[in-house]
């Protein structure tokens, strides 16, 4: 049986850029899995000019940046979220699970009208 879900797409612009949304937040996650935007990228099956474009508006947008990157070499670059980019990812993941749960009741009376296949 298919239940009815709510989705939603919190973003916080800067003026008219998006500073964080839930693709970014997807992308410093992966980036602290990975250590590397090149990987973060492959594994969210993004190119590696997108995710750097996606970091940058990030970094542009903050007074401080929330990814650090250092150089290839012969031990190869890498990126890190910096503690404060976790902070941002910590609270933005905070106001996504709040407004779910603040919309909660009045989505299930909304479902409760739906047609859906049973």
């Amino acid at each position: 049986m298919l239940k009815p879900r709510l989705k939603l797409h919190v973003r916080i612009l800067a003026e008219e850029q998006i500073a964080f949304g839930p693709g970014k937040a997807e992308l410093l996650e992966a980036i602290q899995r990975t250590g590397s935007i090149s990987q973060a990228a492959k594994s969210m099956e993004m190119s590696y000019r997108r995710a750097w474009q996606l970091v940058d508006t990030m970094n542009q947008c903050f007074h401080s940046h929330l990814v650090e990157t250092q150089t290839g070499g012969t031990h190869g670059g890498g990126a890190v979220v910096t503690e404060f980019g976790q902070m941002i990812l910590k609270k933005f993941r905070a106001m996504e699970q709040h407004a779910l749960q603040t919309l909660e009741s009045e989505f299930q009376d909304i479902s409760n009208h739906l047609k859906i296949n049973k």
